[in-house]
Formats: structure tokens, C-alpha cells, sequence
């Protein structure tokens, strides 16, 4: 059921062939062609219509009724969506960057894997032009941005302004959210599992019995914040999780390590970073640490570029939003391993040759790959096996004999011919 119309503020209701004829004026106006005009969708009732796939960048929706809409994959960039009402509406893969969502309606709204880069989701009201003071308000209350019980999941909302917002049982399941300001939202019983809020401002906010585990809460301000009953099992924080890097004799350890596979085990000794904080090292790039042992390690964020980790044990380990472009990864387990955001392009994942007829194929069964890019990447007769895949990059990569047997592929790209 839609929300009332604002006092004193009537809705044109539009047909599917009035928003066809507008949105087809709009395209002429971005292509330069003649007949072009932005589209202007203010105060219209767009409710059930569809404009999947269309181009509205710059469009104005600014109190737009569009409860239940078809907004699937949309372009809907810098667009004006200022107390526009979009309970229900389907916006899954839809770009929203910097659009401004202030005190509109996302409640029931399903936005997985929609990017709202820099989007405003504030609470706002809704003015009128006025000619002697400039602006009515047509509303005297401050209006909420209200998402209850919306679906963000893998959503995009890095650097997203969301101070106010009411997005209580909404789900932010592996969504993006660094750097997004949170200030004084009420996110009761929201589902933030695997999300990454990197830097972002959850001061005072609400987080009454919701579900933190595996979320990213590296540089986060919470002062202020309510955490009672709150699920933070595996939440990545600033604390060292498990030994600090910092504790040990790690360069030394490195240098043996690096000696010991550049003389064969002759001379150095292998190193072991099992359950080791390695967030304080900042970058392994290049170095050789083939057949490392890290398993359950955090390397969070490291610039780990070309670094050489053939037959790595590296099960359970933490290598969410590293550097791993042409890491050498072959052979190596990443067995339940969290890779989540990182760039993985052009890395070598394929098999490990460890004898004359014996090759050893990289292990990621159940790994958490979701948003990794793996473009130009090897993987062949890699096993993804019961791995999270959703939104990941594949895209020119090399995959066969790859098994992704009961691996989750929702909105993941490059993987179409694979069974």
C-alpha cells in the first residue's frame, strides 16, 4: 500500500506509454538528437510501470509515487529522487551513483547488488516553489529516508550519506559501505553479515539485535553506537585478531622463509603465520612465500602484488580487499578462505605441477569470492566448489575444467558458459 500523497500535492498518474514516450525523449537529449528532453517525472504516479534497462541519468522523480515499480538494471545516476516513494520497487543491478534519495521510501524495496556510490539518503521535506518566499514546504515534517525491511545485499553504498535513515530488519548483507555516514540511523535487527563498513560513521547509531558477523568495522567511528544484542562473531576490527604481526619477528621469519624456497630447503626455514594478524606488514609485494603456512590469518587489505604463494596453506584466512593482481596462487588452499572485494586480475590460480605427472589444483571450496574481480585470471581445474560467487568478476579468465558445483553465481559476470 502506497503512502498518501503530501498535502495539498495531487499525483498525475502516466501510463506505460506516457513514461515510453518520455524516457525515449530523454534518450534523444543524452545523444545529442534532435526532439530531446530530461526527463521530468515529478510528481507523477509511475506505480507498476517499468523502465528496466533505460537510460534516466539527471531525471527528476522528486516526489514521484513509484510503489512496486520495475527499475532493473536502470541508469539512474545524479537523478532527483528527492521523497520519491519506491516501496516494492525492483531496482537489483540498478546505478544509482550520487543520486539523491533524501527523505524517499525504500521500505520492501529489493536493491541487490544496485550501486549507490556517494548516494544521499538523509531525511529531507518536500517544498514547493514559492513566488514570495522562494520554497513552500508542503510537508512540515521531516521526512525520513525509510528502507525497513529492504534488500541491499552485495549493494553498492561506498561514501553513501545514510545519517537518519530508518532501515530497521533491512538487509546489508555483503554490501559496500565504506566510508558511508550512519550517524544516528536506526538499523534494528539489520542484517549487515559479511558487509564491509571500512571507515564508515555508525555514530549513535542503532544497532539493537542486529547481525554484524564477518562485517568489516576496520576505522569505523562508533561512539555512541547500540550494540545490545548485536551478533559481531568474526567482525574484523581494529583490534588485532588472533597473534599482531607486530609481536613477532615477522621480517625475519619472511627473509628465512624466502631463503629456504630460493635454496630448496637447503638453507632459512619455512615460516608460519598461522592465526596471525597481518594487517601491520601494509605490502608483501613480490616477495616469495611459496608454501606458506597462514591458515586462519587476516591479511585484510594488504598489497600482496605478484607476491609468489604456490601451495600456500591458506585455509580460513582473511584476504578480503587485498592487492592480488598476478599473485602466483597455484596449488595454494583457500579452503573457506574470505576474498571478498579483492582485485585478483591476471592472477595464476591454476594447477601446481609437483612431480612428472602430478599436478596440485588451487582450493577454494567455499571461499567467499563475492565482488572479487578475477578478470584475464587463470583458474583452470580450479575447484570453487560450494564457493560464494555473487557479482564476482570472470571475465576473460581461463576456466576450464573449472568446478563450481553448488556454488552461488547470482549476478556474477564471465561464468556463462561454464556448467
Amino acid at each position: 500500500m502506497s503512502a498518501p500523497p503530501a498535502a495539498g500535492q495531487e499525483h498525475k498518474r502516466l501510463t506505460q506509454h506516457d513514461v515510453d514516450m518520455i524516457c525515449a525523449r530523454h534518450d534523444r537529449l543524452w545523444s545529442a538528437r534532435m526532439g530531446g528532453a530530461r526527463a521530468v517525472f515529478a510528481f507523477c504516479d509511475l506505480s507498476g510501470l517499468s523502465v528496466t534497462g533505460r537510460n534516466l541519468c539527471d531525471a527528476d522523480f522528486t516526489g514521484a509515487l513509484m510503489v512496486g515499480c520495475d527499475l532493473r538494471k536502470a541508469k539512474l545516476d545524479n537523478a532527483n529522487m528527492y521523497g520519491a516513494d519506491l516501496q516494492g520497487s525492483d531496482l537489483t543491478d540498478a546505478s544509482m551513483r550520487r543520486a539523491d534519495l533524501r527523505g524517499s521510501s525504500l521500505r520492501g524495496a529489493n536493491l541487490t547488488g544496485a550501486d549507490l556510490f556517494e548516494a544521499d539518503l538523509r531525511e529531507g521535506q518536500i517544498a514547493a516553489a514559492d513566488r514570495k518566499e522562494g520554497y513552500r514546504i508542503i510537508e512540515p515534517v521531516q521526512r525520513e529516508a525509510q528502507a525497513s525491511g529492504a534488500i541491499l545485499a552485495g549493494a553498492n553504498l561506498e561514501r553513501s550519506r545514510l545519517s537518519g535513515i530508518i532501515a530497521t530488519k533491512a538487509d546489508f548483507s555483503d554490501a559496500i559501505l565504506k566510508d558511508a555516514k550512519l550517524v544516528r540511523a536506526n538499523l534494528k535487527q539489520a542484517n549487515f553479515n559479511g558487509a564491509n563498513l571500512a571507515g564508515a560513521d555508525l555514530s549513535g547509531a542503532n544497532l539493537v539485535g542486529a547481525d554484524l558477523r564477518n562485517a568489516v568495522l576496520v576505522g569505523a567511528k562508533t561512539m555512541s553506537w547500540n550494540i545490545n544484542d548485536t551478533n559481531m562473531d568474526g567482525a574484523l576490527t581494529d583490534k588485532a585478531s588472533g597473534k599482531d604481526v607486530s609481536d613477532m619477528p615477522y621480517e625475519q621469519m619472511i627473509a628465512d622463509h624466502a631463503r629456504w624456497c630460493e635454496t630448496g630447503g637447503g638453507e632459512g626455514a619455512p615460516s608460519v603465520f598461522d592465526k596471525a594478524d597481518l594487517r601491520n606488514l601494509k605490502s608483501v609485494r613480490g616477495f616469495n612465500l611459496t608454501a606458506l603456512s597462514a591458515k586462519g590469518a587476516v591479511f585484510y587489505g594488504l598489497d600482496m602484488e605478484s607476491v609468489q604463494m604456490q601451495g600456500a596453506q591458506l585455509e580460513g584466512a582473511d584476504l578480503r580487499s587485498c592487492n592480488l593482481r598476478r599473485a602466483d596462487l597455484r596449488g595454494a588452499r583457500l579452503k573457506g578462505a574470505k576474498l571478498a572485494g579483492s582485485d585478483l586480475r591476471e592472477a595464476q590460480l591454476g594447477p601446481l605441477l609437483i612431480g612428472r605427472d602430478r599436478l596440485l589444483p588451487s582450493d577454494l571450496t567455499g571461499a567467499l569470492l563475492t565482488n572479487a574481480d578475477f578478470a584475464r585470471a587463470d583458474l583452470r581445474q580450479a575447484c570453487l566448489s560450494g564457493a560464494d560467487l555473487s557479482r564476482a568478476n570472470f571475465t576473460n579468465a581461463l576456466l576450464k575444467d573449472i568446478d563450481v558445483t553448488g556454488a552461488i553465481r547470482m549476478g556474477a559476470r564471465g561464468l556463462d558458459d561454464v556448467i
